[in-house]
């Protein structure tokens, strides 16, 4: 069945939903994704910060799919992105004045 997540609450209420209904404890299900227990509570919970990375790892790992309703005039610049990938982000600068040696 397909439903219409809108808030990250919504998705952590879907991912223990399914866990529990497997009979899967919280950390089985993070130590077979690969992912600490406390991210997976975390996000069982809805914090809106999670990685989305590792909520994908955990969603896969009980069987849930995730997927984008995308407008059909999206598809061809889609496609071609795929093919054609996209530039690495540049690296990160440091903000933080360098330490003094002598202090």
């Amino acid at each position: 069945m397909l439903l219409p997540v809108t808030t990250v609450a919504e998705l952590g209420m879907l991912l223990r939903a399914t866990r529990k209904s497997q009979g899967v404890r919280l950390d089985d299900a993070a130590g077979a994704a690969g992912v600490g227990p406390v991210f997976a509570g975390e996000f069982e919970r809805g914090k809106e910060s999670v990685q989305f990375d590792l909520a994908l790892k955990l969603l896969q790992e009980l069987g849930l799919r995730l997927q984008v309703d995308v407008p059909d005039s999206a598809l061809p610049l889609f496609k071609q992105l795929q093919e054609t990938g996209l530039r690495p982000l540049p690296k990160r600068t440091s903000r933080k004045p360098a330490k003094d040696a002598a202090s």
